[in-house]
């Protein structure tokens, strides 16, 4: 399966030891780009966390499957990510972006006496 979305948060990286050794697993959030944004987590486990190169804010696509696991009666299930890609906005071309500029909101000349916004 694959999600494309805006990272949204990068949770920190827990790690521990198992019986096949140690074990490192790091989350992220990733909110998709709809008229309903949707806010998923998804874990990337072991070496794929080295291919998040990537900061809040930035657009990606995640590929990942979900699996389901029964612990005692109750079913967990995990969203694993196996490999992430997309483009920083620090790396994009400022001329082909989607987003536009930020205009403060402070007018660039003094204030005519008029305080009405319209």
């Amino acid at each position: 399966m694959e999600i494309t979305g805006k990272i949204f948060s990068i949770l920190p990286m827990v790690t521990g030891q198992g019986k096949n050794g140690e074990w490192r697993k790091q989350e992220i959030v990733i909110e998709t780009q709809s008229q309903y944004p949707k806010k998923a987590c998804i874990s990337l486990w072991g070496d794929k966390i080295d291919q998040l190169k990537y900061n809040v804010g930035d657009m990606v696509t995640l590929s990942f499957d979900i699996e389901s696991r029964e612990y005692n009666g109750r079913w967990f299930t995990e969203a694993r990510a196996w490999k992430i890609s997309g483009e920083s906005p620090a790396s994009a071309d400022p001329g082909n972006s989607s987003i536009p500029p930020y205009v403060s909101g402070v007018p660039d000349s003094e204030p005519s006496g008029d305080d009405l916004p319209f």
